[in-house]
């Protein structure tokens, strides 16, 4: 589009483009602070009502985003983004318009105004037709994702070609766990739209078969990456893509690792009901690939909903069970994408589970989050440090609840240095807890300047 069209296109629009060309501007957009963006707006004399009827958003969702609210989702930013006129470059969404590939439901805008728990419904019930075997790949009731162009796919295909898939998706898998999400997402989805296209090609069936399994795991950790940079309707987008292709591969050890982390991304949002029953699922298919570590991590993970229900005798009794399959597991020949579960791992878990239940439930449950959190602290590397802080956190939650508040604060500080260069909406929400343990102690020194700190960490 030449200047003309572009002066031609915006006669009309109640914002000039010069608007976007301000640094206050600039820098919101470039940070996707949405509520900055309207703030501006409103400097320059845009009535609410005119932010609203430009992003298709009713007033109270344009006043809640101006009180602080954040916007996450891509295809919602993107629609701003094209109401309000902003050139999608300067809030970084040419990049992914250009490069995914049946991801996220671009295109669907009334999904992404579909309240939280019609979503989490809406999937639950595509999961259980899934993983029952009533759907097969591309029989998805809802358009998941868009479909943009694809560049031209190689016209044959052999294993070579599908262990390169593979390979790249354990190498970015690698970069997940020490950096974030938001270190290799982008990377992520441009993989998947070189991966993807090879479902056009010609290939032998056992090819196909692998094809089909390689790029369930690579949209599976897109859909991780994704959760973990905040971007839930691109997760869900991408673990309904990966169900169908673990299916359509005969993979019910994968289609089990699948319902487990997208259980995970509704724990986060603090759904444990809906959480247990993508864990109740992912546990059948578990029992159908006859691995005992898939079973114990869905063990595991249920029995984290259940303490976040405040469950506390089903939630121990599932606890139990994770560290009986696990004791059971040959981890050495379990599959690649399971195998992240480690005797570290279980530690972790059991940590996590009493950490939620000490707080919702009985402070007892420190004298048994204590050890197990330290334990796994210990053993984490250099490659897992996201994990590591996440269980810093919890240690230093748990300190806190027994009253030990110079320790608790010194594991805090230590969760906020090694948080440092983590790119992760997680890690900050996972350091909730400790914040509000400090902030309940506030009389204390050193619990008032860890609430400080946390609350920089925050705010940077």
């Amino acid at each position: 589009m030449d200047a003309g069209d572009d002066t031609e296109a915006r006669q009309g629009h109640p914002i000039s483009s010069d608007a976007w060309e301000k640094r206050e501007m600039r820098e919101a957009l470039a940070g996707r602070d949405i509520s900055a963006v309207y703030r501006n707006l409103r400097k320059e004399g845009i009535s609410q009502r005119q932010i609203a009827a430009l992003t298709g958003q009713s007033q109270s969702e344009v006043s809640e985003i101006l009180k602080g609210r954040q916007v996450m989702a891509y295809d919602v930013l993107a629609r701003i983004a094209d109401g309000l006129g902003v050139p999608r470059g300067y809030m970084g969404l040419a990049y992914d318009e250009a490069t995914e590939i049946q991801v996220v439901g671009a295109a669907d805008e009334q999904q992404a105004e579909e309240d939280e728990s019609v979503k989490r419904r809406n999937f639950l019930a595509h999961a259980a037709q899934v993983t029952m075997g009533a759907a097969i790949l591309g029989s998805s009731p809802r358009a998941w994702a868009a479909s943009p162009a694809r560049t031209p796919a190689p016209g044959h295909i052999g294993m070579t070609d599908v262990r390169q898939v593979e390979a790249a998706t354990r190498a970015l898998r690698a970069l997940d766990y020490q950096y974030g999400g938001g270190f290799c997402r982008d990377a992520v989805v441009a993989q998947l739209s070189w991966g993807q296209q090879m479902l056009d090609s010609s290939a032998a069936s056992p090819v196909r078969s692998r094809l089909f399994v390689a790029l369930a795991d690579l949209h599976s950790l897109a859909g991780w990456t994704s959760f973990d940079s905040g971007l839930m309707d691109s997760a869900r987008g991408h673990f309904a893509n990966a169900l169908e292709l673990a299916k359509q591969g005969d993979n019910d050890h994968l289609v089990a690792n699948i319902l487990y982390r997208m259980g995970r991304v509704y724990l986060h949002q603090e759904a444990p009901n809906d959480a247990l029953k993508l864990f109740q699922l992912g546990q059948i298919a578990a029992q159908e690939s006859g691995s005992e570590l898939a079973i114990s991590v869905l063990a595991a993970n249920q029995a984290w909903a259940y303490a976040m229900m405040g469950n506390e005798d089903q939630s121990l009794k599932l606890l139990g069970l994770a560290k009986d399959e696990f004791a059971r597991a040959n981890v050495a020949e379990a599959e690649d994408w399971v195998k992240f579960f480690n005797e570290t791992d279980v530690y972790a878990m059991i940590g996590t589970v009493h950490t939620v239940l000490a707080r919702g439930v009985d402070t007892k449950h420190t004298q048994f989050a204590i050890p197990a959190l330290t334990r796994a602290i210990d053993a984490y590397g250099e490659d897992m440090q996201r994990s590591k802080v996440f269980n810093q956190a919890a240690l230093a939650t748990n300190h806190l609840i027994d009253g030990d508040i110079d320790h608790g604060a010194r594991i805090g500080r230590l969760a906020l240095e090694s948080a440092d260069g983590i790119k992760s909406a997680r890690v900050k929400d996972r350091m909730v807890p400790m914040q509000e343990e400090a902030a309940k102690r506030r009389n204390n020194p050193d619990a008032r300047d860890l609430n400080e700190r946390i609350s920089s960490f925050f705010a940077a």
